[in-house]
């Protein structure tokens, strides 16, 4: 496994930033940010998407507690429609910064893009959530946080699997779209079933 790096400039307090959700048709889009304390240290803190369930549920209790602070922001399926995703994983991760108790001097953000936040300057780092730990942290506590809210809302609509691929967009979920339309938690934005796609049920 590869070691993480602490911190970019570790004279300096920084924010690791990132989203879960970008790519579902359903739900919020999620985002966290994180202050992590001089000296932390994990063995275990990765990339969310390298870790299995049990170990991102083991973590995110680990990281709220020794972070110096941290936010979690939720996006909306219709707040998505309404300005598009790009810009709903932006909203999202200002609205986390606004929750930090402790403000950061220095702004890591997994990926390439984003809209500066209160003068603050900031870091784009592609896959940075498998670079930095505060990133990485960040995703973990996105990731549980949206998994969790999307394990909840599957038991409106179970037909669509949710509890599975929490909203990503797998032949289950399209095929419960196909069966019984779309539902308010869907983003009417996105192509829910496009012509190529209706062939997988054929």
């Amino acid at each position: 496994m590869t070691k993480l790096l602490a911190f970019l400039d570790q004279n300096i307090i920084e924010a690791g930033c990132d989203e879960a959700g970008r790519g579902c048709l359903a739900g919020p889009v999620v985002a966290a940010a994180v202050i992590l304390p001089k000296g932390f240290k994990n063995e275990l803190l990765n990339d969310s998407k390298k870790l299995t369930k049990a170990r991102r549920n083991a973590l995110r209790p680990i990281i709220e507690k020794e972070a110096l602070a941290f936010g979690v922001s939720f996006v909306d399926e219709s707040e998505i429609d309404e300005i598009n995703i790009l810009n709903a994983s932006f909203t999202a991760m200002h609205r986390a910064l606004d929750q930090l108790s402790t403000r950061p001097e220095s702004l890591l953000i997994d990926g390439n893009r984003f809209n500066p936040y209160n003068g603050i300057p900031h870091h784009c780092i592609v896959k940075g959530d498998g670079k930095y730990l505060s990133i990485a942290a960040a995703s973990i506590l996105a990731k549980t946080y949206r998994d969790e809210y999307m394990e909840k809302i599957h038991n409106e609509f179970p037909y669509y699997d949710w509890n599975n691929n929490k909203g990503y967009p797998t032949k289950k979920h399209r095929l419960g779209i196909l069966k019984h339309g779309d539902c308010k938690y869907h983003r009417k934005s996105f192509t829910l079933l496009s012509p190529d796609q209706l062939s997988l049920f054929d």
